[in-house]
């Protein structure tokens, strides 16, 4: 594949705020690449075949070079100033539907852009930029305007007449923040619109200014340790507490000021996160003022509003997404609830009749105790306690029971589970379209960038390299030619838009030279090839792995009998047992046999060998312990039944399972933080308003009293303690309230605390535990439809795929030969590159020339993500996705050529309309 040195200025162009001084050391382009003009010469050149002359650039010409078959207009022997003027105005005149009728000029627009030449393949509507190209003539200056492709531009100013270095390195800025808009799901209506702006951007776009705002949610979540009611420990004056307080709230003051540079006030005040940020933000500063001047503490339930700083940083992504996602869940949710509550209702009014009557059952003697202890009976806590007194005075009582827990527990609850199941996969199936048509449009707006005026078919390897110094700076220059050729599949010097749309697959691969050998041992002498050879034979056979299934059962069975056998207190023996020793050692030997036979890098390469790896060197630590009497380390014997999880591989849905399990972790990790703002939350209310509450003998006249009561009285000569400990279980400070919450969610005589609490407070109190109840039955119904959700898609996945293998990862082999290495490093030496991407550069033509090749193949690999697994899923709905996405993108198109040019600033852009 040819690789293109030269090149000229860009199609669209950028400036900062001076037009001249680049914002970031450039070593994309050389001297040659960059045309040489003076205040006389044309701006750019014409199509092959055409050499236009005179000082002026025809707009005839540019529409021409962009979308006509025919051949060039003949006014490009130097036209006037008032010619090009009269040809611009036309133009114009044509964008806003004046001239000819509106409807059938659009009809040639769209034919003549879906047919055009010089994109070699249909063009979408998208790249249909002929529509709204503009003229702008100002002394012999011109400047391309494009109303469909939107860029950073100076409001006020306009583009300098010689396109300097300085364009480019804009352009693969602005391009890469297109990318990482795309990847991250941002809103393109956040995208910074001049080069102030980009300057706040990129300042609040890098990880130390995200570890800034993590710390200052974390400190502010951390401070309700300290604050009254405080951990005992943890205390601190208030003086001290209010001033970290407000420290941090400045720190968030510095983020949103920082942001409204970036976003400017009217994107600002739409932004509906930020704004509510900005809202608890000020209540938050005024009680910390207050705190701080009047020296004491007073009611702030405020402080449950914390977690949406933490929520709005940029590594809890998969928390607002978590969030996002139960919003959207809740209509279908609150209509079986609402179902749910009915049915409640009713036969709290039918127990009331029914049982209200018997002077011993304290359950219905109320309407509203019978409410309140339905609503306990469907979490099954006061079952049957709660049926007991009226079963038995008439036993057919039961039948009412039987009856609600069928209906409730049994059908309504399973609905409801049901439904949002449903509703879940709906929104995962949405959200995977959205953000696919998401990065699609980015994808279409950095190649907008890229493309330059003389080259308007495609992106050349300079641009495309200057583009990845600023997408993936990490990326070494060699990884980003094979990026390049990776995605080039027309094998042309220019990358087309077809092949730009794979770049977010591609530049996530791992590029790593394959070795010209099978095996590692391959250059050994030949008796020890033979050796290892045998080795590697008998490592990759089925009976050496079943062997070893039938020595992790044998292991397993016998720690299960060693277990059963051992009485209570020090399980851990002070000797070390045989078995420990003949089982560790089969599988050091099986460990030694593996890296023998398929090398160290191939074995590392396998997680379930890492596995292995990890868990027999434990039970060689655990080993080392038991024969040393190291105490602190017994624990690592414990560990040993790990090895037992290696049977999941004999199966194929026991290793889908573990699969998905592996799989789900980062999401439910992002789901456990979730639940724990929704626990800090309701743990400051509880604080606030149940405080010291709790204590022993605290509810002598509950109906719960004993669970509460703690009495020591003297029979014969001992003491004898009746405690019941239930009153630890209280809001005194945070660790305890989370504590508590954790036992109100897992149900289980969940009443007795609530009760509790009513007795010391008020029957309202109840409506606290109700409704935190009701949250984390959402949060957990979420949970549990998450995991059937990917369950489910993996197995779909496995019996549409059959032949596929999931456990793999994505791998792309690519060969790159001596004469585009040498290629590559030319056009770095030419352009001033950096040293480290021709040192490295260099490296790979030594290699090459070490063993005489003219050729070396890389091996690019990355992890399978659901994302490729979904691509693959919905491959024939995602083509009918992309073509819905390009009318709406063409409709769209059309309509913003009707707008008026006297609406947009002087010297910018009209920014691109996306659907997103």
């Amino acid at each position: 594949m040819a690789v293109s040195l030269d090149d000229d200025v860009p199609l669209i162009l950028t400036l900062d705020e001076g037009g001249s001084a680049p914002l970031a050391p450039s070593n994309g382009l050389g001297p040659d690449d960059l045309p040489s003009r003076t205040e006389g010469e044309s701006s750019t050149a014409g199509p092959p075949g055409t050499s236009p002359s005179g000082p002026f650039l025809s707009c005839a010409w540019i529409l021409h070079g962009l979308s006509s078959q025919g051949p060039p207009p003949t006014c490009l022997n130097g036209p006037s100033k008032t010619q090009i003027r009269a040809a611009a105005s036309q133009e114009r005149r044509k964008c806003r539907g004046e001239g000819q009728p509106s409807s059938s000029w659009r009809r040639q627009q769209r034919a003549s852009s879906l047919t055009a030449p010089w994109r070699g393949h249909p063009v979408s509507s998208s790249w249909a930029l002929v529509v709204c190209l503009d003229l702008a003539v100002d002394g012999g200056k011109y400047t391309v305007h494009d109303s469909q492709a939107p860029s950073l531009s100076l409001e006020g100013e306009n583009s300098p007449s010689s396109p300097t270095e300085h364009d480019w390195e804009m352009n693969y800025q602005e391009a890469a923040i297109y990318l990482q808009e795309g990847e991250n799901n941002d809103k393109f209506f956040t995208h910074p619109k001049n080069a102030k702006a980009l300057a706040a951007y990129l300042f609040a776009h890098n990880h130390l200014f995200y570890l800034m705002e993590l710390s200052a949610a974390l400190l502010l979540l951390l401070l309700s340790l300290c604050e009254a009611p405080a951990v005992p420990a943890l205390r601190l004056g208030i003086y001290v507490h209010a001033t970290l307080e407000l420290f941090a709230l400045v720190v968030v003051v510095f983020e949103l000021c920082m942001k409204l540079r970036w976003l400017g006030l009217h994107t600002f005040i739409r932004h509906r996160r930020t704004m509510v940020k900005t809202s608890v933000l000020v209540v938050q500063f005024v009680e910390a003022i207050v705190v701080l001047v009047r020296q004491t503490s007073h009611m702030r339930v405020t402080r449950a509003l914390r977690c949406i700083f933490l929520v709005d940083c940029r590594y809890c992504g998969g928390v607002r997404r978590n969030l996002r996602q139960m919003f959207q869940s809740l209509p279908p949710f609150m209509d079986i609830l609402l179902l749910l509550l009915f049915f409640m209702i009713i036969f709290a009014i039918l127990g009331f009749y029914l049982f209200s009557p018997n002077p011993s059952d304290p359950y219905f003697s109320t309407l509203e105790n019978s409410i309140i202890s339905l609503f306990v009976l469907l979490t099954t806590a006061n079952f049957p306690d709660v049926m007991m007194p009226s079963y038995s005075r008439n036993p057919w009582s039961c039948v009412f029971f039987i009856v609600y827990l069928s209906i409730e527990l049994y059908f309504i609850m399973n609905l409801l589970l049901a439904v949002v199941f449903d509703t879940f996969n709906d929104i995962e199936k949405r959200k995977f379209k959205s953000l696919l048509l998401h990065k699609r449009t980015a994808i279409q707006h950095a190649y907008r960038l890229l493309v330059s005026q003389r080259r308007p078919a495609g992106i050349s390897y300079r641009q495309f390299e200057g583009l990845m110094r600023f997408y993936k700076p990490r990326m070494s220059a060699g990884e980003r030619y094979l990026t390049f050729k990776a995605l080039n599949q027309s094998n042309t010097p220019l990358l087309s838009l077809k092949d730009f749309h794979d770049i977010y697959e591609v530049a996530a691969l791992k590029w790593k030279a394959k070795r010209n050998r099978e095996h590692w041992f391959d250059e050994l002498p030949r008796t020890a090839f033979l050796i290892f050879k045998g080795i590697n034979i008998l490592v990759k056979s089925k009976a050496f792995q079943y062997f070893m299934y039938l020595v992790v059962a044998v292991n397993g069975v016998w720690i299960l009998v060693e277990t059963f056998m051992l009485k209570g207190g020090n399980f851990v023996s002070r000797h070390v047992p045989w078995s420990h020793l003949v089982f560790l050692t089969i599988y050091a030997v099986e460990l030694f046999l593996k890296v023998a036979g398929l090398g160290p890098i191939e074995y590392l390469s396998s997680g379930w060998n890492l596995f292995d790896f990890s868990v027999t060197a434990f039970a060689f630590l655990g080993l080392l312990a038991l024969a040393f009497n190291m105490e602190p380390f017994y624990f690592i014997v414990v560990l040993r039944p790990l090895q037992l999880l290696r049977l999941f591989k004999l199966k194929k849905r026991y290793r889908n399972v573990l699969d998905t399990m592996f799989e789900l972790l980062p999401r439910m990790a992002s789901l456990g933080l979730t639940l724990l703002i929704f626990y800090y939350s309701f743990a400051i209310v509880g604080m606030e308003f149940f405080y010291g509450i709790l204590y022993p003998n605290c509810c002598n006249t509950s109906t719960v009293a004993d669970a509460y009561r703690w009495l020591n009285h003297s029979v014969g000569n001992r003491t004898v303690v009746e405690e019941g400990y239930y009153y630890l279980n209280n809001f005194d400070n945070i660790l305890n309230s989370f504590v508590t919450l954790f036992e109100l969610t897992v149900v289980n005589n969940w009443y007795i605390i609530m009760e509790g609490v009513t007795s010391q407070t008020s029957h309202w109190s109840r409506l606290y535990f109700m409704t935190f109840y009701i949250v984390t039955m959402v949060v957990m119904t979420i949970i549990v439809a998450f995991i059937l959700e990917a369950f489910v898609f993996r197995m779909n996945y496995s019996r549409k795929n059959q032949d596929s293998e999931v456990d793999d990862g994505i791998t792309l082999e690519k060969e790159l030969s001596k004469d585009e290495l040498v290629a590559v490093l030319k056009l770095y030496r030419e352009a001033g590159g950096a040293n480290s991407d021709i040192a490295q550069l260099l490296k790979i033509l030594s290699q090459l020339e070490r063993y005489e090749q003219n050729t070396l193949v890389f091996l690019g690999r990355r992890s399978r993500t659901k994302s490729d697994l979904s691509l693959k899923m919905y491959q024939e709905e995602i083509q009918e996705w992309y073509e819905e996405h390009a009318r709406k993108q063409e409709e769209r198109q059309l309509s913003s050529c009707v707008v008026p040019a006297t609406q947009q600033p002087p010297g910018s852009r009209q920014r691109s309309q996306t659907i997103t």
